[in-house]
């Protein structure tokens, strides 16, 4: 559409803020007309677009003539019309730049006249924020670093620090400590257009971080029984360990300390030996990491409970319909149920606001026995078992992402080239933990295993082997290694040698770090060197 000029026009501004314009046009029996709006070039946010109108007044007593109109960007506006007065208030308006005009064409005009126009831009659109920083759990008490993303430009108000965007959006603020409650991030972009977003920091009471674990194994009862524990604290004390994983919930089902989940209550598991989070801060205290075991599905407090209140489908049954036992107490339950899975899951994240530093999984695989004797809800008896467990890894994982502890698995040692038999599917488990603990005791390999004739007289060899196996199972994966090894009375001949032999494969195969396991927790500290920082080479 073409306009002609407004050189016919005399004009008169009347304001700042808005304009105001008298224009008589040239032809002498057009009406004197007032057109008031935002400025010229004026930049509406959000608003002062809610605010914004443009109007169209006379006071000839003719009133405004019917062919006058108002067009955005060429097209119709739903303005107002009284006698006098055609006003237009925007509803909505995407983010753009606009050209509003005041047109008039009578019979006898071949085009129609421009009369007025205005040009504005419209920003209304509140900037984004996204945070980068603290990705994970934040520590009571430690200083924090809040980053992220906006506009570029804008002011950015962090728990009540001000700070600007640079060029590319991003900010960043320490704060001495974290915020009780939700961390408020204010942004106000170049428009004036605000957002104001509240996020939920996960905090713990304490953290220990370290690069390898050199960890020993102890059970509930263990640990609340102070000749025990102290040997344990001592074996820290003396440099040759790093960590304690303390059993959350045990073989037996039953959980070392008073768990608030309702499952664990109302099942009996709860034993409550110990207090988790003062047991977390004492060790933290003297600087050792906790790793939380938990045995997830082999669960005889769970089990029982279940069949007494007919939810069979929470085990694991025969093919008849009874909850399937195999070699186990009543029962092993189904690692596909919901409940189940929820039940294990409420546990650890429990353990995880505590301050554990590792959840680590134990009996996270299908019971003994093959796969046509097992029926289990939820999965068709012609399928495979590896899905489930692997999507319980998956799920477990997303669970405790945001408290940024560390996520393992004990696998059987089998499991790396043998998935099926313990339904433990290692490369698919391992896109969902950060460490996978294959449990390689000499002792319970038979002859030749692996080229070995007599791995429980070889600890050297079968270890070695064993880690070549692991290591070509979660090739390609971000997973690392921390291998379960034995310091034992079972079948030793000569306990300190065979556990050194144990740890200088594991080293020999570039992994510096173990699980040590003995379920009477009585070990040998003789047979233990430096931590590798403390080493002399």
């Amino acid at each position: 559409m073409t306009f002609r000029g407004a050189r016919e026009a005399t004009i008169r501004l009347l304001g700042a803020a808005t304009a105001g314009v008298l224009l008589t046009a040239c032809g002498g029996g057009d009406a004197a007309l007032e057109f008031e709006g935002p400025d010229d070039g004026t930049l509406l946010n959000a608003q002062t677009l809610q605010d914004a109108a443009w109007e169209v007044r006379t006071d000839d007593e003719d009133g405004l003539p019917p062919t006058l109109t108002l067009l955005l960007d060429g097209q119709s506006v739903d303005a107002q019309r009284a006698a006098d007065t055609l006003r237009w208030d925007p509803d909505d308006l995407d983010d753009g730049e606009y050209t509003l005009v005041v047109q008039r064409q009578d019979e006898d005009d071949e085009e129609p006249r421009l009369l007025h126009e205005w040009e504005f831009a419209v920003d209304a659109t509140p900037p984004e924020i996204a945070l980068s920083s603290p990705d994970s759990a934040v520590v009571a008490g430690e200083s924090v670093l809040v980053a992220g993303t906006t506009d570029a430009g804008a002011t950015v108000t962090v728990a009540g620090q001000e700070t600007e965007a640079d060029e590319d959006g991003a900010f960043e603020v320490e704060l001495d400590e974290a915020p009780e409650g939700d961390l408020e991030i204010v942004a106000v972009d170049e428009a004036g257009n605000t957002s104001d977003d509240q996020f939920t920091l996960v905090t713990v009471p304490s953290r220990v971080e370290v690069d390898e674990v050199r960890s020993v194994h102890v059970t509930s009862h263990a640990w609340a029984t102070e000749s025990f524990r102290e040997r344990l604290l001592q074996m820290a004390d003396d440099g040759i360990i790093n960590s304690i994983a303390l059993t959350l919930k045990d073989e037996g089902g039953r959980i070392g300390w008073d768990s608030d989940v309702e499952l664990a209550q109302l099942s009996g598991a709860n034993e409550g030996v110990y207090d988790l989070e003062q047991t977390i801060a004492d060790l933290h205290e003297r600087g050792i990491h906790v790793a939380g075991r938990i045995v997830a599905f082999r669960d005889p407090m769970l089990g029982p409970y279940a069949r007494d209140n007919g939810d069979l489908d929470w085990l694991v049954q025969t093919t008849s319909g009874e909850p399937y036992t195999g070699r186990y107490e009543c029962c092993f339950t189904n690692f596909a149920h919901p409940e189940v899975i929820e039940y294990n899951l409420a546990i650890a994240e429990e353990a995880a606001r505590a301050g554990v530093d590792d959840i680590l999984w134990d009996y996270i695989r299908k019971p003994d026995g093959p796969r046509d004797n097992l029926v289990l809800e939820g999965i068709p008896n012609d399928e495979p078992l590896e899905p489930a467990i692997i999507e319980f890894t998956r799920q477990a994982d997303e669970r405790l992402s945001r408290y940024g502890i560390g996520h393992g698995a004990s696998l059987y040692g089998i499991a790396a080239d043998r998935p099926t038999q313990i339904a433990q599917d290692v490369p698919g488990m391992s896109e969902h933990l950060d460490y996978v603990a294959p449990m390689i005791y000499p002792s319970h390999w038979g002859p030749g295993e692996y080229g070995v004739a007599d791995p429980n007289r070889q600890p050297y060899d079968i270890i070695t082997a064993t880690l070549e196996v692991w290591q070509d199972a979660v090739e390609g994966t971000d997973t690392r290694i921390v291998p379960w090894l034995e310091d034992t009375t079972y079948r030793a001949w000569d306990r300190p040698f065979q556990v050194r032999e144990q740890i200088r494969a594991s080293r020999d195969q570039g992994i510096d770090e173990f699980l040590m396991w003995d379920p009477s927790v009585r070990y040998t500290p003789e047979a233990y060197d430096a931590m590798p920082q403390d080493r002399e080479e």
